[in-house]
């Protein structure tokens, strides 16, 4: 039906948290086809998974992640095995799906496809389907019509075995009304800490131990080996921003892709379905559509009443047969033949398709547009560019590397070759930590710095090689100044040493006098001077500025008989509470309750399909090239 297939939210939710690729494949046949001996990463079964396959994954994955991590993606990210393993692991579970979905005979009809392609917003334009800019968006991820399609039928069908496996998580209210009771459970306590700074006052450290201390942990108080970089980057945005394009050279682009820049003929048209049920169903159905037809002819006004009353389709039916504006080829072609043969308000006869017999009415017609140029002309302008751009990237990163190797006591000449920046950095620490090296930039990747750090680089001052440091960019680095690893003198870091030394002590001295009380208290000596009364719920505890450590502390504690007491370290000391009151409400908020209910029946349809995924692999032989995996340069 037209709006049957629609986004149901828990089973993409349950979809997207077990497989987190994009699907990385083209259709079926191709999908599980062997596509060659000795380029195979894995088998599932009879199938297999090419490292070509993997590599396509392992970029759509990148791309997601640089959308959602902005700056703080990093590229090496991509390497590191435990990434590369699940990725795999997710093509293996995608597999196995499509494996069942082929056993099980599951298909994805044309008008489905159609219908939901329609809905995607980024293919539409003041909410209306648009075919110049679906097609515009493939270009741009490199993608034909064709593939896209492949793709999204494959995961409607696949969304049709994982809604069967969805469905069958059910919570009932009463787990989740018991579930609720206890996140709105409200404690009342107070509370009382022996601060670590008391005890650290009365402490001396003498030389001689802050001596050996240092002695002892010279690792820590190592200043790393450091070098001082100037760099260059070459991108295909550099290259861009180079390009100049005339409005002769727009508008010959124009003229010659006019078809592009057209809004096409779109109608809006509203129908009743009648479908046939069962054995013999057709023909009554059609008579019955004879009938609803004829009603329609004596009253056209009631079209809409007609609609709501006899239409099958669930999707337009309650909107009086409404099915928006389409344009050519988004119906199936009978209907789609139909709509586009009528004029504007006529009714047609019956029309029959796959789904039973249809009564359409047209109710606007919105005729083809052309876009004027002005309209059009930015985006034609950063078209050729990046057409040109791309062309140039190619050549210009041989060059580029060429340059930077054979003149590679300096970048100045690829900068001036290339019209490129030379940048320059502070001192860069060896194995700097991840907030050191989020302040990089470009540089925080480990092949730039491990070129950095090679004897190479630091003795001779050659440049690095061109680099691939992201999609279409290119970057050489030449260290300028070098510092060899050194140790602070102790001089320099022994006060340092004497207040961590005081720290570690007076933690542990007041957790021991902290523990003492405790069991004072749980004896019924209570002669501490508690705070005020403080009232916290588990689900107040995510805003609470208390540490977790303590709020876990106050939710474990034993609540049978009050009040009851716990302790706990909090870094900068011991805290203790004592629990005095345990209320649950009386009434249950039923918003809280449903969300609730949706989010846990959320929690167990993941479960579930990591069971059956489980179960899937129990039944299929799946062997992974562990060494073709691991081989990061292959």
């Amino acid at each position: 039906m037209f709006d049957a297939v629609r986004n149901n939210k828990r089973i993409v939710q349950v979809f997207l948290g077990l497989i987190t690729l994009p699907f990385a494949f083209w259709g079926i046949e191709s999908y599980m086809g062997n596509l060659g001996a000795g380029n195979d990463l894995a088998s599932v079964g009879d199938t297999k998974i090419s490292y070509p396959q993997f590599e396509q994954a392992l970029r759509d994955r990148q791309d997601q992640l640089r959308q959602s991590m902005g700056d703080q993606f990093k590229l090496e990210m991509m390497n590191a095995p435990q990434t590369r393993l699940g990725i795999l692991n997710d093509l293996i579970n995608q597999r196995l799906l499509s494996l069942e979905v082929a056993s099980k005979r599951l298909t994805t009809s044309d008008q489905e496809l159609q219908n939901y392609i329609a809905n995607i917003p980024a293919f539409q334009e003041n909410g209306t389907f648009s075919q110049p800019r679906y097609e515009a968006k493939q270009r741009a991820r490199g993608m034909s019509p064709e593939q896209f399609e492949a793709r999204a039928r494959q995961e409607l069908t696949l969304r049709q075995l994982i809604g069967a496996v969805d469905t069958s998580a059910f919570v009932s209210s009463t787990q989740a009304e018991a579930l609720l009771r206890i996140q709105t459970e409200e404690r009342k306590f107070n509370e009382f800490t022996f601060a670590t700074a008391p005890f650290a006052e009365k402490l001396t450290i003498t030389p001689e131990t802050a001596r050996k201390f240092y002695d002892e942990n010279q690792k820590r108080f190592e200043v790393p080996e450091q070098v001082k970089v100037e760099y260059i980057v070459l991108s295909l945005d550099a290259l861009m921003s180079q390009v100049t394009v005339s409005e002769t050279e727009i508008a010959v682009w124009y003229d010659g892709h006019l078809d592009r820049y057209q809004r096409p003929e779109e109608r809006r048209a509203s129908h009743i379905l009648i479908m046939p049920d069962g054995d013999g169903g057709k023909e009554k159905a059609k008579t019955q559509a004879e009938a609803v037809l004829k009603e329609v002819r004596e009253n056209p006004s009631r079209f809409a009443d007609l609609a709501k009353q006899h239409s099958r389709d669930p999707g337009s039916a309650e909107k009086g047969g409404d099915l928006g504006f389409f344009s050519r080829g988004m119906m199936v072609k009978p209907f789609d033949d139909a709509v586009f043969g009528l004029k504007n308000e006529a009714i047609s006869g019956l029309v029959e398709t796959e789904y039973g017999y249809h009564i359409i009415k047209v109710t606007a017609i919105r005729e083809l547009e052309q876009k004027p140029l002005r309209e059009v002309s930015a985006e034609i302008a950063d078209e050729l560019k990046r057409q040109t751009a791309s062309r140039q990237f190619a050549e210009a990163a041989e060059t580029f590397s060429n340059m930077v190797y054979e003149e590679s006591d300096s970048l100045q000449p690829a900068a001036a070759r290339f019209r490129l920046k030379i940048e320059q950095t502070d001192w860069l620490p060896k194995n700097a930590g991840p907030q050191a090296r989020a302040a990089l930039g470009p540089l925080d990747n480990d092949k730039v710095l491990a070129a950095l750090f090679s004897e190479d680089a630091i003795k001779n001052r050659r440049n690095t090689e061109a680099l691939e440091v992201a999609s279409n960019t290119l970057l050489s680095a030449r260290v300028t100044e070098h510092a060899a690893a050194a140790l602070h003198p102790f001089d320099a870091v022994k006060d340092g040493i004497e207040q961590t030394l005081k720290n570690d002590e007076a933690v542990k001295q007041a957790a021991s006098a902290g523990e003492a009380r405790l069991a004072e208290l749980q004896k019924g000596e209570d002669q501490v001077a508690w705070s005020e009364t403080r009232v916290l719920s588990r689900q107040q505890a995510r805003q609470s500025p208390l540490p977790a450590a303590a709020l876990q502390a106050i939710f474990k504690a034993d609540a049978r008989k009050l009040p009851a007491y716990a302790g706990v370290n909090v870094g900068d000391g011991y805290a203790l509470f004592r629990i005095t009151e345990v209320a649950r409400p009386d009434k249950i908020d039923e918003d809280q309750l449903n969300a609730l209910k949706n989010e846990y029946a959320n929690l167990v349809a993941q479960e579930d399909l990591s069971v059956y995924l489980a179960s899937l692999r129990s039944r299929c032989k799946i062997d992974i090239n562990r060494s073709l995996l691991e081989n990061r340069e292959r």
